[in-house]
């Protein structure tokens, strides 16, 4: 696949396109929300779990991490708090269906961990791309951008 831009400009325009890191073991929640990621025009990294998350991170830096909070491995609530002490200026958002039990404590506990945000699944998919987008800043670019669309 040829890209229509050169290496030079498309680095330019990976720079300036907001990088979220995309973090669930459920792998149709993840494309349901890559899929509507990428229509807003984000740059998304996705994994599977906690540990394929910091390991990403360390290497990719990102301006937003969305998360799942009951994965194997390492769950969101251990990434959430390890995100803070790493990399505090970076939001998270976490999210929960809460398995065998209800959302409601697992997201409380992501909250106090650090979340910026917090979803109970299954959720309005406008109001999670409006989270995504106050949290990054990206409202008032999308707005003019539908604008002169």
């Amino acid at each position: 696949m040829h890209s229509r831009f050169s290496p030079y400009e498309t680095t330019l325009t990976l720079m300036k396109t907001p990088r979220i890191l995309l973090v669930d073991d459920d792998q149709s929640m993840r494309l349901a929300l890559r899929r509507a990621l990428d229509r807003e025009g984000y740059c998304v990294f996705e994994v599977g779990n906690g540990l394929e998350a910091l390991r990403q991170i360390d290497t990719h830096p990102v301006d937003l991490v969305i998360t799942d909070i009951i994965m194997p491995d390492s769950e969101g609530i251990e990434l959430t708090f390890a995100l803070r002490k790493r990399y505090p200026a970076v939001p998270v958002i976490a999210m929960s269906g809460g398995g065998e039990w209800a959302p409601e404590p697992y997201l409380a506990i992501a909250r106090t961990a650090g979340a910026a945000h917090i979803f109970s699944k299954p959720f309005a998919m406008n109001d999670f791309l409006g989270r995504v987008r106050s949290l990054l800043g990206t409202d008032s670019e999308q707005q003019k951008a539908t604008i002169a669309d």
